[in-house]
């Protein structure tokens, strides 16, 4: 009897051990990935990439969005919808230019209509969770990287690795992350699912859950090409106003 409540005391010692050491692998992991991602980007200039976007907006999922999108520090932004719905849609926002506003050029059937839009006003943001000043690939990391740091520092996140697959055409690592049900710990989500592209260390797909574990947030960077080499003519608002 003594051997075998020792046998069973080593197993579960062993056990221990293992998954103490497994779990300080994946926070190394989770860890260094961050640092990466964020080193990457720092030194990145600009980056281009399909943008796919689908929110949940006052209760509804809305239809996927697809963008062609185009980034460069230290914030210029232009968008362009490359399907419907809103296919043909150009906005241009370029951080101190146009008292910060939006430049939105807008397709419809009485022509093209050309408008000058607070970021956060109600014309801007309709239809969407966030305004253009927290679009890219930096403000992702940023808001990943605070909630991963302080989860690991509580204790309070869960971390599961996924099997390598394929996304948009690259070699991915999903990472799934839940975090507490309760939005009183001030988390941004419950539950994120986070392809790393593992070439280039950053996220090409994310998909967010609120409380209810319902599906709020789903963003994609297809075709991202980072170092993109773009210049100021790609954010020439006098293009879009020769087209309106």
């Amino acid at each position: 009897m003594q051997k075998v409540i020792r046998f069973t005391l080593t197993l579960w010692l062993l056990s221990f051990i293992i998954c103490s050491l497994c779990h300080g692998k994946e926070r190394i992991s989770l860890e260094d990935w961050l640092r990466q991602a964020e080193a990457l980007l720092q030194k990145t200039d600009s980056y281009s990439a399909v943008f796919h976007k689908r929110e949940r907006v006052k209760g509804w999922l809305k239809v996927k969005e697809t963008v062609s999108l185009k980034f460069k520090k230290p914030f210029k932004v232009y968008m362009k919808w490359i399907e419907d719905p809103g296919k043909g849609r150009e906005v241009l926002y370029v951080d101190g230019w146009n008292n910060n506003r939006i430049l939105l050029r807008e397709p419809g059937f009485l022509g093209v209509v050309g408008m000058n839009l607070p970021p956060q006003g109600a014309i801007a943001m309709k239809g969407s969770r966030h305004p253009i000043t927290e679009i890219g690939l930096e403000h992702l990391v940023r808001i990943f990287g605070d909630n991963i740091r302080k989860g690991l520092r509580t204790g309070e996140l869960k971390y599961i690795r996924g099997q390598e697959g394929m996304v948009y055409g690259r070699r991915i690592q999903p990472l799934e992350l839940i975090f507490p049900r309760d939005l009183r710990n001030g988390y941004y989500c419950y539950r994120s699912i986070i392809s790393l592209d593992i070439e280039k260390r950053v996220p090409i797909h994310v998909q967010v859950f609120d409380w209810d574990d319902l599906l709020i947030e789903d963003y994609g960077y297809e075709d991202l090409l980072l170092d993109a080499g773009l210049t100021d003519a790609d954010f020439d608002p006098r293009k879009l106003r020769e087209r309106l």
